[in-house]
């Protein structure tokens, strides 16, 4: 597995999970690219980022999807890596990334509510970041 990064930072553990969302339908639309490469480009937990490793993150991620306990490794690096009190936003970040492209398909549903288990998030708290994502990707 010498794709695979042995460990995330934390910030790199926040891309993983946008990359394992835009990812798990295995069609990645340039709209979650995009999005995701906004994402880093502007929010200030990413402010001292290096973004040569965002593509290191990537390939272990990809990686990874192709182990048969892939998924799993992924999420105890993520949660090894991430402080308890991000998991909101990673799940955030993920929503955001999800409906990036006006449309969520039914394996990026599975992948979110895989991130929510993993990660411990409240239902309650899910849905308002939920509704909070969908909000901000509406279109006329």
């Amino acid at each position: 597995m010498p794709d695979i990064l042995s460990s995330l930072s934390s910030q790199d553990a926040l891309i993983a999970v946008m990359v394992a969302i835009s990812a798990a339908d295995e069609h990645v639309p340039t709209s979650e690219l995009i999005a995701i490469n906004r994402i880093i480009d502007h929010m200030p937990i990413f402010a001292s980022y290096d973004i040569d490793r965002a593509a290191r993150v990537s390939k272990s991620v990809y990686a990874l999807f192709e182990e048969e306990d892939g998924l799993e490794a992924l999420f105890g690096l993520i949660r090894a890596a991430l402080p308890e009190r991000l998991y909101e936003t990673a799940y955030a970040l993920a929503c955001d990334v999800a409906a990036a492209d006006g449309t969520i398909r039914q394996t990026e549903l599975r992948m979110l509510e895989e991130i929510r288990s993993e990660l411990a998030i409240d239902r309650l708290h899910a849905v308002a970041i939920e509704r909070g994502a969908r909000a901000r990707h509406m279109t006329l």
